[in-house]
Protein backbone atom coordinates (compact mmCIF):
# COMPACT_ATOMS: atom_id res chain seq x y z
CA UNK A 1 0.00 0.00 0.00
CA UNK A 2 1.33 3.25 -0.85
CA UNK A 3 2.97 5.96 1.83
CA UNK A 4 0.59 8.99 1.68
CA UNK A 5 1.97 12.61 2.04
CA UNK A 6 5.03 13.69 3.96
CA UNK A 7 3.68 13.41 7.24
CA UNK A 8 1.16 10.02 7.11
CA UNK A 9 1.72 6.35 5.92
CA UNK A 10 0.27 3.03 6.00
CA UNK A 11 2.28 0.50 6.67
CA UNK A 12 0.18 -1.21 9.64
CA UNK A 13 -2.44 0.89 10.27
CA UNK A 14 -4.76 0.31 7.30
CA UNK A 15 -6.82 3.03 6.06
CA UNK A 16 -9.95 0.33 5.54
CA UNK A 17 -10.82 -2.86 6.99
CA UNK A 18 -8.69 -6.18 5.36
CA UNK A 19 -12.20 -8.34 5.99
CA UNK A 20 -10.93 -11.51 4.69
CA UNK A 21 -7.74 -13.80 4.12
CA UNK A 22 -8.15 -13.74 0.68
CA UNK A 23 -8.10 -9.90 0.47
CA UNK A 24 -5.02 -10.15 2.54
CA UNK A 25 -3.13 -12.39 0.35
CA UNK A 26 -4.08 -10.36 -2.80
CA UNK A 27 -2.73 -7.62 -1.12
CA UNK A 28 0.82 -9.07 -0.60
CA UNK A 29 0.32 -10.68 2.79
CA UNK A 30 1.46 -13.81 3.54
CA UNK A 31 4.86 -12.83 1.78
CA UNK A 32 6.66 -12.44 5.43
CA UNK A 33 5.92 -16.10 5.79
CA UNK A 34 7.36 -17.46 2.45
CA UNK A 35 10.72 -14.88 2.79
CA UNK A 36 10.93 -16.67 6.29
CA UNK A 37 10.58 -20.01 5.54
CA UNK A 38 14.18 -19.62 2.67
CA UNK A 39 15.75 -17.98 6.02
CA UNK A 40 17.49 -19.72 9.17
CA UNK A 41 16.36 -18.32 12.57
CA UNK A 42 19.39 -16.17 13.04
CA UNK A 43 19.17 -14.65 9.62
CA UNK A 44 15.71 -13.29 10.44
CA UNK A 45 16.60 -11.86 13.58
CA UNK A 46 19.18 -9.86 12.06
CA UNK A 47 17.31 -8.09 9.34
CA UNK A 48 14.88 -7.22 12.24
CA UNK A 49 18.22 -6.43 14.19
CA UNK A 50 19.37 -4.22 11.08
CA UNK A 51 15.83 -2.35 10.32
CA UNK A 52 16.08 -1.04 13.66
CA UNK A 53 12.91 -1.25 15.21
CA UNK A 54 12.29 -0.63 18.61
CA UNK A 55 9.17 -1.57 20.62
CA UNK A 56 6.04 0.46 20.18
CA UNK A 57 4.61 -0.53 23.52
CA UNK A 58 6.05 2.41 25.13
CA UNK A 59 9.88 0.91 26.51
CA UNK A 60 11.24 1.53 22.71
CA UNK A 61 13.84 -1.42 23.26
CA UNK A 62 15.27 -2.53 19.86
CA UNK A 63 13.15 -5.51 18.98
CA UNK A 64 16.22 -7.50 17.29
CA UNK A 65 17.98 -7.29 20.64
CA UNK A 66 15.19 -8.37 22.77
CA UNK A 67 14.25 -11.16 19.92
CA UNK A 68 18.46 -12.62 20.11
CA UNK A 69 18.34 -12.67 23.79
CA UNK A 70 15.71 -14.90 24.23
CA UNK A 71 16.69 -17.33 21.28
CA UNK A 72 19.68 -17.72 23.19
CA UNK A 73 17.68 -17.92 26.75
CA UNK A 74 16.25 -20.34 25.19
CA UNK A 75 18.96 -22.99 24.64
CA UNK A 76 19.08 -23.45 28.25
CA UNK A 77 14.72 -23.45 29.21
CA UNK A 78 13.24 -25.24 26.25
CA UNK A 79 10.96 -23.79 23.55
CA UNK A 80 10.01 -20.09 24.70
CA UNK A 81 6.14 -18.70 24.24
CA UNK A 82 5.49 -15.93 22.09
CA UNK A 83 3.20 -14.09 23.62
CA UNK A 84 1.72 -10.47 21.84
CA UNK A 85 0.75 -7.35 24.04
CA UNK A 86 -2.26 -6.65 23.10
CA UNK A 87 -3.38 -5.50 26.72
CA UNK A 88 -3.76 -2.01 25.93
CA UNK A 89 -4.56 0.35 28.59
CA UNK A 90 -2.45 3.11 28.97
CA UNK A 91 -4.49 6.24 29.13
CA UNK A 92 -4.80 8.29 26.01
CA UNK A 93 -3.62 5.13 23.46
CA UNK A 94 -5.79 3.38 21.27
CA UNK A 95 -3.69 2.78 18.62
CA UNK A 96 -3.29 -1.77 19.05
CA UNK A 97 -7.06 -2.12 19.38
CA UNK A 98 -7.07 0.24 15.80
CA UNK A 99 -4.85 -2.10 13.91
CA UNK A 100 -6.28 -5.58 14.94
CA UNK A 101 -9.49 -4.19 13.85
CA UNK A 102 -8.04 -2.68 10.51
CA UNK A 103 -5.66 -5.94 9.59
CA UNK A 104 -5.53 -8.60 12.69
CA UNK A 105 -3.68 -11.33 9.78
CA UNK A 106 -1.05 -8.74 9.58
CA UNK A 107 -0.41 -9.21 13.62
CA UNK A 108 -0.48 -13.01 13.21
CA UNK A 109 1.85 -13.47 10.22
CA UNK A 110 4.27 -11.22 12.46
CA UNK A 111 3.54 -13.45 15.38
CA UNK A 112 4.63 -16.42 13.45
CA UNK A 113 7.64 -14.89 12.14
CA UNK A 114 8.70 -13.90 15.30
CA UNK A 115 7.74 -17.81 16.56
CA UNK A 116 10.15 -19.21 13.49
CA UNK A 117 12.91 -16.72 14.52
CA UNK A 118 13.51 -17.63 18.51
CA UNK A 119 11.98 -21.19 17.61
CA UNK A 120 8.87 -21.10 19.37
CA UNK A 121 5.78 -23.34 18.62
CA UNK A 122 3.60 -21.93 20.96
CA UNK A 123 2.16 -18.27 20.28
CA UNK A 124 -0.21 -16.39 23.03
CA UNK A 125 -1.96 -13.31 21.61
CA UNK A 126 -2.90 -11.66 24.90
CA UNK A 127 -6.06 -9.40 24.75
CA UNK A 128 -8.49 -8.12 26.95
CA UNK A 129 -12.14 -9.81 27.23
CA UNK A 130 -13.98 -6.54 27.38
CA UNK A 131 -12.02 -6.32 23.64
CA UNK A 132 -14.92 -8.29 22.14
CA UNK A 133 -14.28 -6.96 18.73
CA UNK A 134 -10.71 -7.60 18.99
CA UNK A 135 -10.87 -10.79 19.98
CA UNK A 136 -13.11 -11.97 17.23
CA UNK A 137 -11.34 -10.50 14.67
CA UNK A 138 -8.23 -12.18 15.60
CA UNK A 139 -9.78 -15.19 16.11
CA UNK A 140 -11.23 -15.11 13.03
CA UNK A 141 -8.14 -14.31 11.45
CA UNK A 142 -6.24 -17.51 13.61
CA UNK A 143 -9.02 -19.80 11.78
CA UNK A 144 -8.58 -18.65 7.95
CA UNK A 145 -5.33 -18.42 7.93
CA UNK A 146 -5.19 -21.86 9.68
CA UNK A 147 -7.43 -23.11 6.53
CA UNK A 148 -5.05 -21.98 3.94
CA UNK A 149 -2.01 -23.37 5.07
CA UNK A 150 -0.50 -20.41 7.29
CA UNK A 151 -0.15 -22.29 10.63
CA UNK A 152 2.07 -25.07 10.53
CA UNK A 153 -0.22 -27.77 11.93
CA UNK A 154 2.25 -28.07 15.41
CA UNK A 155 1.80 -24.42 16.28
CA UNK A 156 -0.12 -23.73 19.05
CA UNK A 157 -1.82 -20.15 18.79
CA UNK A 158 -4.40 -18.92 21.10
CA UNK A 159 -6.08 -15.94 21.82
CA UNK A 160 -6.03 -14.88 25.74
CA UNK A 161 -9.02 -12.60 27.44
CA UNK A 162 -7.52 -10.85 30.38
CA UNK A 163 -8.83 -8.61 32.93
CA UNK A 164 -9.52 -4.73 31.78
CA UNK A 165 -6.19 -3.93 35.15
CA UNK A 166 -3.83 -1.60 33.86
CA UNK A 167 -0.95 -3.82 35.29
CA UNK A 168 -2.22 -6.46 33.20
CA UNK A 169 0.17 -5.02 30.29
CA UNK A 170 3.23 -5.35 32.71
CA UNK A 171 4.85 -8.06 30.34
CA UNK A 172 5.55 -10.29 33.41
CA UNK A 173 2.38 -9.27 34.99
CA UNK A 174 0.90 -10.56 31.45
CA UNK A 175 2.21 -14.10 32.14
CA UNK A 176 1.31 -14.28 35.77
CA UNK A 177 -2.54 -13.53 34.06
CA UNK A 178 -1.75 -16.02 31.39
CA UNK A 179 -0.92 -18.44 34.18
CA UNK A 180 -4.10 -17.99 35.69
CA UNK A 181 -3.25 -15.67 38.20
CA UNK A 182 -3.61 -12.52 38.99
CA UNK A 183 -1.54 -9.50 37.18
CA UNK A 184 0.90 -8.51 39.75
CA UNK A 185 4.58 -8.12 38.34
CA UNK A 186 7.39 -9.90 39.19
CA UNK A 187 11.29 -9.03 39.50
CA UNK A 188 12.38 -12.18 37.22
CA UNK A 189 12.80 -10.71 33.78
CA UNK A 190 10.73 -12.92 30.91
CA UNK A 191 13.81 -12.92 28.90
CA UNK A 192 15.04 -15.57 30.98
CA UNK A 193 11.80 -16.93 32.54
CA UNK A 194 8.40 -16.78 30.89
CA UNK A 195 5.38 -19.12 31.89
CA UNK A 196 5.64 -20.88 34.91
CA UNK A 197 2.64 -22.55 34.89
CA UNK A 198 -0.35 -23.23 37.62
CA UNK A 199 3.17 -24.43 40.18
CA UNK A 200 5.14 -21.64 40.04
CA UNK A 201 7.96 -23.67 39.12
CA UNK A 202 10.79 -21.27 37.87
CA UNK A 203 13.15 -24.84 37.07
CA UNK A 204 10.81 -25.93 34.38
CA UNK A 205 9.68 -22.17 32.73
CA UNK A 206 11.53 -21.83 29.12
CA UNK A 207 11.33 -18.06 28.37
CA UNK A 208 8.97 -15.89 26.69
CA UNK A 209 8.87 -12.94 23.96
CA UNK A 210 6.89 -10.36 24.67
CA UNK A 211 6.74 -7.68 22.11
CA UNK A 212 3.85 -5.76 21.35
CA UNK A 213 1.37 -5.21 18.76
CA UNK A 214 2.43 -2.53 17.03
CA UNK A 215 5.78 -3.68 17.17
CA UNK A 216 5.13 -7.27 15.59
CA UNK A 217 2.92 -6.01 12.99
CA UNK A 218 5.74 -4.54 10.90
CA UNK A 219 7.48 -7.72 11.14
CA UNK A 220 6.18 -9.15 8.28
CA UNK A 221 6.57 -6.56 5.46
CA UNK A 222 10.40 -6.15 6.66
CA UNK A 223 10.65 -9.57 6.01
CA UNK A 224 8.80 -8.82 2.80
CA UNK A 225 11.07 -5.54 1.82
CA UNK A 226 14.10 -5.48 3.86
CA UNK A 227 15.24 -3.53 6.28
CA UNK A 228 16.60 -0.21 4.07
CA UNK A 229 13.02 -0.44 2.94
CA UNK A 230 11.88 0.19 6.41
CA UNK A 231 14.81 3.10 7.50
CA UNK A 232 13.32 4.44 4.08
CA UNK A 233 11.28 7.04 6.52
CA UNK A 234 11.68 8.31 10.05
CA UNK A 235 14.77 9.43 11.48
CA UNK A 236 18.20 7.59 11.87
CA UNK A 237 17.66 6.33 15.12
CA UNK A 238 14.20 6.26 15.18
CA UNK A 239 13.17 4.63 11.76
CA UNK A 240 9.99 3.29 10.14
CA UNK A 241 6.55 5.11 11.48
CA UNK A 242 4.38 5.35 15.07
CA UNK A 243 0.61 4.60 15.51
CA UNK A 244 -0.19 8.01 17.48
CA UNK A 245 -3.33 8.43 19.01
CA UNK A 246 -4.85 12.14 19.89
CA UNK A 247 -7.33 13.01 22.35
CA UNK A 248 -8.07 15.88 24.84
CA UNK A 249 -8.81 19.38 24.41
CA UNK A 250 -8.18 19.39 20.43
CA UNK A 251 -11.38 20.03 17.91
CA UNK A 252 -11.55 15.97 17.41
CA UNK A 253 -9.76 12.52 18.51
CA UNK A 254 -8.16 10.08 16.78
CA UNK A 255 -5.65 7.84 15.40
CA UNK A 256 -3.38 7.94 12.33
CA UNK A 257 0.20 6.42 11.38
CA UNK A 258 2.47 9.28 11.45
CA UNK A 259 6.42 8.70 10.01
CA UNK A 260 9.36 9.16 12.88
CA UNK A 261 10.60 12.65 13.32
CA UNK A 262 6.97 13.97 12.48
CA UNK A 263 6.67 17.55 15.12
CA UNK A 264 4.01 17.13 17.75
CA UNK A 265 2.12 20.11 16.58
CA UNK A 266 1.52 18.72 13.34
CA UNK A 267 0.57 15.66 14.20
CA UNK A 268 -2.19 17.14 16.89
CA UNK A 269 -3.28 19.53 14.20
CA UNK A 270 -3.50 16.93 11.29
CA UNK A 271 -5.20 14.10 13.51
CA UNK A 272 -7.03 16.02 15.72
CA UNK A 273 -7.53 19.43 14.13
CA UNK A 274 -5.66 21.03 16.38
CA UNK A 275 -6.75 23.45 19.79
CA UNK A 276 -10.02 24.82 19.91
CA UNK A 277 -10.30 28.52 18.57
CA UNK A 278 -9.02 30.80 21.18
CA UNK A 279 -8.10 28.27 23.50
CA UNK A 280 -4.02 27.68 22.86
CA UNK A 281 -2.88 24.46 24.59
CA UNK A 282 -0.67 24.49 28.01
CA UNK A 283 0.43 20.89 27.81
CA UNK A 284 0.21 17.31 26.34
CA UNK A 285 0.68 13.91 28.27
CA UNK A 286 2.13 11.43 26.76
CA UNK A 287 0.55 8.83 28.98
CA UNK A 288 0.51 8.99 32.08
CA UNK A 289 4.55 7.51 31.85
CA UNK A 290 6.33 10.59 31.21
CA UNK A 291 7.28 13.68 32.30
CA UNK A 292 4.35 16.67 31.03
CA UNK A 293 5.32 18.12 28.30
CA UNK A 294 4.65 22.34 27.62
CA UNK A 295 2.76 23.99 25.22
CA UNK A 296 5.76 25.91 23.74
CA UNK A 297 7.18 22.39 22.99
CA UNK A 298 5.02 21.59 20.54
CA UNK A 299 7.63 21.71 18.10
CA UNK A 300 9.13 19.33 19.35
CA UNK A 301 10.09 16.23 16.66
CA UNK A 302 8.04 12.50 17.67
CA UNK A 303 10.99 10.24 17.63
CA UNK A 304 12.98 8.64 20.64
CA UNK A 305 15.58 11.05 20.58
CA UNK A 306 13.38 13.99 19.86
CA UNK A 307 10.93 13.44 22.40
CA UNK A 308 14.12 12.89 24.57
CA UNK A 309 15.62 16.11 23.88
CA UNK A 310 13.04 18.10 25.86
CA UNK A 311 13.34 15.55 28.98
CA UNK A 312 10.18 13.66 27.48
CA UNK A 313 9.64 10.13 25.96
CA UNK A 314 7.30 8.55 23.43
CA UNK A 315 5.78 6.05 25.13
CA UNK A 316 2.81 4.63 23.20
CA UNK A 317 2.56 7.54 21.17
CA UNK A 318 -1.37 8.61 23.14
CA UNK A 319 -1.32 12.21 23.10
CA UNK A 320 -3.23 13.74 25.68
CA UNK A 321 -3.86 17.45 25.04
CA UNK A 322 -4.89 20.28 27.50
CA UNK A 323 -5.67 23.80 27.17
CA UNK A 324 -5.39 26.93 29.26
CA UNK A 325 -8.71 26.04 31.14
CA UNK A 326 -7.01 22.96 32.76
CA UNK A 327 -5.90 23.75 36.31
CA UNK A 328 -2.66 21.68 36.47
CA UNK A 329 -2.91 20.72 39.93
CA UNK A 330 -5.97 19.05 39.10
CA UNK A 331 -4.20 17.14 36.14
CA UNK A 332 -1.65 15.86 38.62
CA UNK A 333 -4.39 14.57 41.26
CA UNK A 334 -6.06 13.11 38.64
CA UNK A 335 -3.01 10.84 37.04
CA UNK A 336 -2.28 10.27 41.11
CA UNK A 337 -5.45 8.85 41.71
CA UNK A 338 -5.14 6.43 38.35
CA UNK A 339 -1.76 4.87 39.24
CA UNK A 340 -2.72 4.87 42.65
CA UNK A 341 -5.90 2.53 42.09
CA UNK A 342 -4.32 0.80 39.34
CA UNK A 343 -1.31 -0.70 41.55
CA UNK A 344 -1.26 -3.87 43.22
CA UNK A 345 0.07 -3.06 46.32
CA UNK A 346 3.16 -5.27 46.10
CA UNK A 347 5.46 -2.71 46.84
CA UNK A 348 3.89 -0.48 50.02
CA UNK A 349 5.34 2.81 48.64
CA UNK A 350 3.26 2.18 45.47
CA UNK A 351 0.66 1.89 46.64
CA UNK A 352 0.32 4.10 49.78
CA UNK A 353 2.57 6.88 48.94
CA UNK A 354 0.23 6.65 45.92
CA UNK A 355 -3.07 6.90 47.58
CA UNK A 356 -1.99 9.59 49.84
CA UNK A 357 -0.42 11.71 47.16
CA UNK A 358 -4.12 11.36 45.52
CA UNK A 359 -5.43 12.74 48.85
CA UNK A 360 -3.22 15.40 48.85
CA UNK A 361 -3.05 16.76 45.38
CA UNK A 362 -7.21 16.37 45.56
CA UNK A 363 -7.16 18.56 48.67
CA UNK A 364 -5.01 21.00 47.70
CA UNK A 365 -7.13 21.22 44.16
CA UNK A 366 -10.38 21.81 45.90
CA UNK A 367 -8.62 24.58 48.03
CA UNK A 368 -8.49 22.20 51.27
CA UNK A 369 -4.49 21.83 51.34
CA UNK A 370 -2.12 22.99 53.99
CA UNK A 371 1.35 24.06 53.96
CA UNK A 372 2.21 21.02 55.51
CA UNK A 373 0.36 18.64 52.87
CA UNK A 374 2.70 20.71 50.35
CA UNK A 375 5.14 19.59 52.16
CA UNK A 376 3.86 16.15 51.81
CA UNK A 377 3.29 15.98 48.22
CA UNK A 378 7.20 16.87 48.02
CA UNK A 379 8.20 14.26 50.05
CA UNK A 380 5.93 11.62 49.05
CA UNK A 381 6.30 12.20 45.01
CA UNK A 382 10.34 11.08 45.68
CA UNK A 383 9.28 7.89 47.91
CA UNK A 384 6.58 6.43 45.91
CA UNK A 385 8.89 4.29 43.88
CA UNK A 386 11.31 3.01 46.26
CA UNK A 387 11.78 -0.56 45.59
CA UNK A 388 9.19 -0.25 43.15
CA UNK A 389 9.59 -4.07 40.75
CA UNK A 390 7.63 -2.55 37.90
CA UNK A 391 7.52 1.45 36.34
CA UNK A 392 4.20 1.96 38.07
CA UNK A 393 5.70 3.91 40.97
CA UNK A 394 8.39 5.60 38.85
CA UNK A 395 5.24 6.81 36.63
CA UNK A 396 3.97 8.87 39.62
CA UNK A 397 7.22 10.73 40.29
CA UNK A 398 8.16 10.99 37.04
CA UNK A 399 4.92 12.85 35.64
CA UNK A 400 3.61 14.34 38.63
CA UNK A 401 7.57 15.70 39.70
CA UNK A 402 7.30 16.95 36.37
CA UNK A 403 3.89 18.85 36.95
CA UNK A 404 5.36 19.95 39.97
CA UNK A 405 8.43 21.33 38.72
CA UNK A 406 7.15 22.91 35.19
CA UNK A 407 3.96 24.32 37.00
CA UNK A 408 4.92 25.04 40.65
CA UNK A 409 2.83 28.39 40.66
CA UNK A 410 -0.29 27.04 40.32
CA UNK A 411 0.35 24.74 42.89
CA UNK A 412 1.47 27.99 45.02
CA UNK A 413 -2.05 29.56 43.88
CA UNK A 414 -3.87 26.97 45.47
CA UNK A 415 -2.04 27.23 48.98
CA UNK A 416 -3.11 30.99 48.94
CA UNK A 417 -6.47 30.39 48.00
CA UNK A 418 -6.45 32.66 44.58
CA UNK A 419 -6.88 30.11 42.43
CA UNK A 420 -10.62 28.95 41.78
CA UNK A 421 -11.40 25.60 43.46
CA UNK A 422 -11.61 21.87 41.07
CA UNK A 423 -11.91 18.70 41.13
CA UNK A 424 -9.08 16.71 39.50
CA UNK A 425 -9.10 16.06 36.04
CA UNK A 426 -10.92 12.42 35.17
CA UNK A 427 -8.02 10.34 33.96
CA UNK A 428 -9.05 6.57 32.45
CA UNK A 429 -8.30 4.19 29.84
CA UNK A 430 -9.82 4.73 26.47
CA UNK A 431 -12.60 2.43 25.63
CA UNK A 432 -13.02 4.06 21.88
CA UNK A 433 -12.91 6.47 19.31
CA UNK A 434 -14.98 6.85 16.77
CA UNK A 435 -16.11 9.63 14.29
CA UNK A 436 -13.71 11.95 16.17
CA UNK A 437 -15.09 11.17 19.52
CA UNK A 438 -13.14 9.53 22.53
CA UNK A 439 -15.02 7.57 25.05
CA UNK A 440 -13.37 6.47 28.50
CA UNK A 441 -13.68 3.67 31.10
CA UNK A 442 -16.31 5.85 33.10
CA UNK A 443 -16.19 2.91 35.33
CA UNK A 444 -13.16 3.87 36.86
CA UNK A 445 -14.71 6.59 38.53
CA UNK A 446 -15.94 3.72 41.00
CA UNK A 447 -12.69 1.50 41.09
CA UNK A 448 -11.55 1.70 44.65
CA UNK A 449 -7.74 1.25 45.21
CA UNK A 450 -8.73 -3.27 46.17
CA UNK A 451 -9.90 -3.11 42.31
CA UNK A 452 -13.39 -4.06 43.55
CA UNK A 453 -16.41 -1.58 42.53
CA UNK A 454 -18.10 -1.56 46.06
CA UNK A 455 -19.58 1.69 47.37
CA UNK A 456 -16.28 1.69 50.01
CA UNK A 457 -12.92 0.78 49.83
CA UNK A 458 -12.18 -2.16 52.31
CA UNK A 459 -8.81 -0.63 53.25
CA UNK A 460 -6.94 -3.85 52.13
CA UNK A 461 -4.72 -3.88 48.83
CA UNK A 462 -5.58 -5.87 46.10
CA UNK A 463 -2.15 -8.49 46.60
CA UNK A 464 -3.78 -8.97 49.78
CA UNK A 465 -6.84 -9.96 48.86
CA UNK A 466 -5.88 -12.22 45.71
CA UNK A 467 -2.84 -13.61 46.46
CA UNK A 468 -2.91 -16.77 49.25
CA UNK A 469 0.67 -16.45 49.66
CA UNK A 470 0.16 -12.63 50.61
CA UNK A 471 1.29 -11.40 53.81
CA UNK A 472 -1.39 -8.39 54.97
CA UNK A 473 0.83 -4.91 54.76
CA UNK A 474 1.84 -3.72 58.56
CA UNK A 475 1.10 -0.31 57.97
CA UNK A 476 -2.32 1.56 56.39
CA UNK A 477 -1.97 5.60 55.61
CA UNK A 478 -5.98 5.57 54.93
CA UNK A 479 -8.78 4.38 57.36
CA UNK A 480 -10.77 1.44 56.34
CA UNK A 481 -13.57 3.24 55.78
CA UNK A 482 -12.53 5.16 52.72
CA UNK A 483 -9.54 7.26 51.20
Amino acid sequence: MSENGPWRAHRVLHPGRVETIEEYVSGGGGSGLIAAAKLAPTEIIEIVTSSGLRGRGGAGFPVGRKWTTVAQSAQYGGSPTVVVNGAEGEPGTFKDRSIIRGNPYLVVEGALIAARAVGSNKIVIASKESFATEVLRLRTAIDEMSAVGMIAANTSLEVFEGPDEYLYGEESALLETIDGRSPFPRVIPTYRVGQMGEDRERANASPALVNNVESIANVAKILTRGADWFRRIGTQKSPGTVVATVTGHLRKSGVAEVRMGTPLRQILKNIGGGPKPGRPLKAVLSGVANPVILGSHLDVRVSYEGMSSIGCGLGSAGFMAFDESTDMVALAAGVARFLSVESCGQCSPCKLDGMKLTQLLTALATNHGTAQDMEQIERRVHTVSYGARCYLGVQQEVVIGSILERFRHEFDAHLARTAQPVEPVFIAELVNIENGRATYDEQHRSKQPDWSFNATYSGYVPVEIRSPTSIPLEENLLPRSGW
